[in-house]
């Protein structure tokens, strides 16, 4: 990924496109800023997982930051979050829609043996393993609550 993240900058720069430009150098520094904490904790660098874990922590911290732009009114700088979200966006995996995240519950419920509601946290870690990057899993928690009859 990181690779991707040096070619996909160049070619920005090659294309002028600033605004993409400016969204990828936020994720460069950003992993950078990941890279130094792994070595603070004996790594050499941060795991693709956490990776992913820095794109969708930007992800929503731009939402948050356009829906505030949004009621403050200042649509002008929501549009520009809502940019730097959609390149962001595009180096994540693909999002599950609901039908898919729903059968995605199903099997880690029975892959689990989960039954009663106390063991939800054991359905969402069997999610979290599988399926990192590809869910939102503050919505998926509440289909699992749902699921499991709570």
């Amino acid at each position: 990924m990181r690779q991707q993240f040096t070619e996909e900058m160049k070619a920005a720069m090659k294309a002028g496109d600033k605004p993409r430009l400016g969204a990828i150098r936020l994720i460069i520094a950003a992993l950078k800023e990941k890279d130094i904490e792994a070595r603070g904790a004996g790594r050499t660098e941060a795991s693709p997982d956490e990776i992913l874990g820095v794109l969708q922590k930007m992800v929503k911290q731009r939402q948050e930051s356009a829906e505030v732009y949004d009621k403050g009114g200042r649509p002008e700088l929501a549009e520009s979050e809502r940019a730097e979200i959609a390149v962001i966006s595009s180096f994540l995996p693909k999002q599950m829609d609901e039908a898919e995240v729903k059968v995605a519950i199903a099997a880690a419920i029975s892959a689990v043996g989960a039954a009663p509601m106390k063991e939800m946290g054991k359905v969402v870690a069997e999610l979290r393993g599988k399926y990192a990057g590809q869910m939102d899993f503050g919505k998926a928690s509440g289909l699992v609550k749902a699921a499991l009859g709570g």
